[in-house]
Formats: C-alpha cells, structure tokens, sequence
C-alpha cells in the first residue's frame, strides 16, 4: 500500500442529520450545507491545506442503473474540467477497500458561500449583474468546448462568493451534444426548461443559453420568470409571456404535439420593455440607462422560443452587455478533454457501472500518489 493509500484509509465516521459519513481524518469539523436528490453536502476542514471544502456524499449511487450511470458521467465530468467558473475537484475517494465492499463514493470540491438562489432578491446594479452572466456563459463555453451541454442549469446549481465569482457545478444531467440525438423532455428543472425540451424536439447546445436567460430574468425580477406547474402549463407560461410561434416553427414539432399546441388559444405575448421596464434595473449611474438598455436587448435574444434563432453562447460573450468582461484567456481558456459517450451508450448492469465507478476513484487516487 502507498504512503497516500495508507493515510487515506485512516478513516473515522460521523453522522450528519441523518447521513453517516466515513471519510479521512484529514477532514475535521463537518457542518451540514444541503441535501438533494444527488446526496448530501457537508463544509469541513482540509487540515492538510489549512482551508474549508465541500463535501459531497453521493444519495445510493447503485440503486439503479439511472443512479449509476448519473454518477459516473458527474465524476468523469469533474475530473476533465479545470476551469476558474467551474467548481474544481479536490479530492474523491471511497473508505471501501475493494469491490466487493464498494458502496459510497464522496466527491471533495471547492467551498463557496452560496449558490445563486440567495442572491435573486438582492438588488443587484448592472456591474455585477453582468459579471455573473459573463461567468455563467464563461463556464458554459468550457463545457460545450468538450461536446457537453449542461442541461440542468438552476440557481441552486450556480455557486457564488461575496467577491461575485461564480462557478457551475451538478454534472449529473450532463450530456453529450450530439445534433441527431432526442433527448427526453424530462431532464432539465422545469423553470428552465426551453421550448424546444418542453415539445419533445430534441435540442443542443444553445438549451443551456435559454436557461442562462431565465435565470438572468430571475435576477431582474426577483421571481421566477416562467413557474410552470407541469409540463404542459411550462409552456402555456412561456406562450402567454413571449406570444404563440409562428407557423414556420409549428411545422417542425410532431404531428401531435403540434396539433395540441395549435389548438391552444393564440396568444400576442408582450414586449420586452413590458416584461422588463426600466424601475426594474439600476438607475443611479450615468451610464445605466444604456446598460439597462443593452441589458433588456440581451433578454430578447436569450429568451427565443425558436431555439434556430436564439443567440449562442459565443455572441452573447459579445454582447455589448457582456463584452467588458471578455478576456481571452478566460473565455478560450484550453478545452477539456472530450467525454466519451459512448460508455453510457452500452447497456451495462449496475454492477458493471459499480466496477467502472470503482475504477475512476481508484485511478483518482493513484494519480494523487504520484
């Protein structure tokens, strides 16, 4: 056994709520951070580093098939990003000595103070407003660099810090970007579920630019922007807010979807200036009334129902709303590595995702030894 090896099996448990974590001694004071469908998070000491991170217990990794396999791709994810507006993975790890014994996996990443969620009801003025979106589209590139969309992007999975840098985090939904591939309409938290998801089109990368712009709406607001209560009420929200699409887009939504959506009563929606008037942004500086302006103008191009005349990632990094933030290094920061599919492609048994699971942590743990 290496020297690393033998430290890290030096584990010691201790119930959080109702979670027990068994994890190195190397990590001390847990605090409960959250909980969700994906596991359970706590704040801790690194006493090797001298700072606090996040740890992740992942919710029964192999209950199923689904479970599984949404592991894998979050792990795999986390150790190909290196990213500044993507959370970092610090450490991964399983006390289990072997595979017979596997059963938790625990992801260590970057602390930070809050996730997005917090910040909607705070009035925000156009600097930091803009450099949130610039980070979140900033994160998105990095990803979509590597034929990922992100497909679940929420306030509660955007982490900030009181110095406004932001990072993305949950790969879990995550998914390669192929054009051809349907993509089930169930995936995305449905506040920000873009038309095309809703109506059952298929999608790729620019998905991830209408959920930007509702959270982005959501800042302006102070509420969510489209809070449907099912699927089919999602899209009557969108409809009454941004109006009925024109023919050219019914015609490529399936014969039945589309008779459902054309048997819907036709909506005018409203403008831009009526869904986001001045009294909702900044006002104090000379310049805001240009910002709020270019700021509004961002909205409309984020906000299409036809996701072939939406704005992609890239324009909106120029933006004018955007582009005080671009930085080169920042924005075309070195791709990750390309995630390779077609691993989820295969149909295997949860225990043989267990043993691909297994796998990935004990490669982690090898190459951190070196």
């Amino acid at each position: 056994m290496s020297a690393v090896a033998a430290v890290e099996s030096e584990y010691y448990k201790t119930t959080i709520g109702e979670t027990l974590f068994e994890i190195p001694k190397r990590y001390e004071n847990l605090k409960s951070i959250g909980s969700g469908a994906q596991g359970v998070v706590v704040s801790a000491l690194d006493t090797k580093t001298g700072t606090r991170v996040a740890i992740k217990k992942m919710s029964k990794p192999f209950q199923n098939v689904t479970h599984a396999k949404r592991a894998y791709r979050e792990i795999v994810l986390m150790k190909s990003f290196n990213h500044k507006n993507i959370v970092g993975l610090l450490n991964l790890f399983t006390p289990d000595h072997d595979l017979s014994q596997f059963s938790d996996i625990y992801i260590v990443m970057e602390l930070m103070d809050a996730n997005l969620s917090r910040v909607v009801h705070i009035d925000l003025d156009h600097e930091r407003l803009s450099f949130l979106l610039y980070q979140m589209l900033c994160g998105i590139k990095h990803m979509h660099a590597a034929d990922i969309i992100h497909r679940d992007l929420k306030p509660s999975n955007i982490v900030v810090k009181e110095d406004c840098s932001l990072k993305i985090l949950d790969f879990g939904l995550a998914r390669a970007a192929d054009g051809g591939f349907m993509m089930t309409p169930y995936v995305v938290t449905r506040y920000y579920r873009a038309p095309e998801v809703i109506l059952g089109m298929g999608y790729k990368s620019n998905v991830d630019v209408w959920a930007i712009g509702c959270i982005f709406a959501e800042l302006v607001r102070g509420q969510i922007l489209f809070p449907g209560s099912d699927h089919i009420d999602q899209w009557t929200k969108v409809v009454d807010l941004l109006g009925t699409p024109p023919p050219i887009f019914m015609q490529r939504l399936l014969p039945n979807v589309r008779a459902y959506v054309e048997s819907l009563p036709h909506k005018r929606g409203y403008t831009f200036a009526q869904l986001f008037p001045d009294d909702l942004f900044p006002c104090s500086l000379p310049d805001d009334r240009e910002k709020t302006t270019n700021a509004r103008d961002l909205l409309a191009r984020m906000l299409v129902v036809d996701p072939d005349k939406r704005i992609s990632v890239d324009e909106c990094l120029r933006h004018p709303y955007i582009f005080q933030w671009y930085d080169q290094s920042e924005v075309e920061a070195p791709p990750p590595m390309r995630y390779d599919h077609t691993v989820e492609e295969t149909d295997h048994t949860v225990d043989e995702w267990k043993a691909l699971l297994f796998r990935q942590v004990i490669n982690y743990r090898e190459g951190a030894a070196k």
